[in-house]
């Protein structure tokens, strides 16, 4: 069966994806939206990964024969209200499609289209729709599936993002850091509960919870552009449930720390632990952290960047060099621990709402141009 090459199909598509939005790690329906979809054009094989992801395959080249190129996509969405109105709307209460995911999973079954209509001469292709992007556990979970596992290695991996503040499908790349390493830390402190009209006869840990706050601050190298770069964001703080008869005993305080490297970023975790303990001792509570969500930090293979500026000159396509690197977390960075590639960025429009906003929608105008620099790319080795 062969389909023209066109877009439409692949929004509705999108739209679909959009209305039925599902968290990392739940993503059962659109795997199955996926699978359901993707078959139309004939991949050599679909087989789930990642728990709610899926590798589909093109090419039949076997044993040791042939390059392979994995290119990836993420597929959940996150714990946000929709404020549009359009007719795509989200149908799950606080859960949408705020980051573009949608999009980027229209994108790889439209180049499934295109691998259908001109399959490859030579090697083998991986479309990997993964799941879990947003709590940094899915590349992870991908990569130590027995599924995986059991693959010729890729020679490449290549993966995007949309880019909303930036021209309208202009592709947004630079050689080294991409995108920052980031990880959440979550901070339980311990003391001793008592009546509020005794205090002393327990230990709050509220005052120390605050300190923390705002020494921590003097920790940041706020700069982007400095190889000290690190960022630390407070965003959440607890206590246990409150009545105004009791001083509580415990609390915690959740951080997103943000650096340019994992060298920095592990540095900066030792600072904060000096500072803990030093109030631990000094108000007298039990202090302990955990690391929770960490995303490496994206880094582009020169080589993989070369071919994504050449590709894109090569299609008329507006190319941007990064002087800085992003400062959010991508975990497509632990794929390029382990294997050379590049992630790059297509612009969603200057004018359009930022990423994670309540009221951001993906720019369709992107599948296709998108789709083509993958195309263009993987060309570049299967010919």
């Amino acid at each position: 069966m062969k389909l023209p090459f066109q877009t439409d199909p692949f929004v509705a598509f999108r739209y679909e994806l959009h209305r039925f939005p599902e968290l990392s790690g739940q993503e059962t329906q659109t795997q199955q939206r996926i699978r359901a979809f993707i078959s139309l054009f004939d991949p050599a094989d679909i087989t789930p990964i990642g728990g709610t992801g899926l590798l589909v395959r093109y090419g039949t080249g076997t044993g040791t024969g042939g390059p392979v190129t994995l290119i990836r996509a993420d597929i959940d969405a996150l714990p946000i209200p929709e404020t549009n109105t359009f007719a795509h709307q989200s149908r799950h209460e606080r859960v949408s499609h705020k980051c573009g995911h949608d999009g980027h999973t229209a994108i790889l079954v439209r180049l499934a289209a295109s691998l259908h209509a001109s399959p490859i001469a030579t090697g083998l292709v991986y479309l990997l729709f993964q799941p879990a992007e947003e709590t940094g556990e899915g590349a992870d979970l991908v990569l130590h599936d027995n599924a995986f596992r059991a693959l010729r290695p890729p020679d490449r991996v290549f993966a995007l993002h949309n880019l909303p503040g930036f021209a309208e499908g202009v592709i947004v790349c630079k050689p080294g850091l991409f995108t920052a390493s980031v990880s959440g830390m979550d901070i339980r402190f311990t003391g001793h509960v008592s009546h509020a009209a005794e205090p002393e006869n327990g230990n709050n840990p509220a005052y120390a919870m605050a300190e923390f706050v705002l020494q921590s601050r003097a920790l940041q190298q706020p700069d982007p552009q400095l190889d000290t770069f690190a960022l630390i964001t407070p965003v959440q703080t607890t206590m246990s449930d409150w009545s105004y008869g009791v001083s509580p005993g415990t609390g915690q305080v959740h951080l997103t720390l943000r650096s340019r490297t994992p060298a920095r970023m592990d540095d900066l975790k030792k600072q904060i632990g000096q500072l803990l303990d030093t109030l631990a001792d000094a108000h007298k509570l039990v202090i302990d952290s955990t690391d929770v969500q960490p995303f490496y930090a994206t880094e582009n293979d020169a080589d993989a960047v070369d071919q994504i500026r050449n590709c894109a000159e090569t299609l008329g396509f507006p190319y941007q060099e990064l002087t800085q690197p992003f400062r959010w977390g991508e975990d497509f960075g632990l794929f390029t621990q382990h294997f050379r590639g590049a992630m790059f960025g297509i612009g969603a429009g200057e004018d359009s709402p930022a990423l994670h906003n309540d009221d951001y929608d993906f720019n369709d105008n992107l599948i296709e141009p998108a789709a083509r620099l993958f195309r263009a790319l993987i060309d570049l080795k299967h010919t």
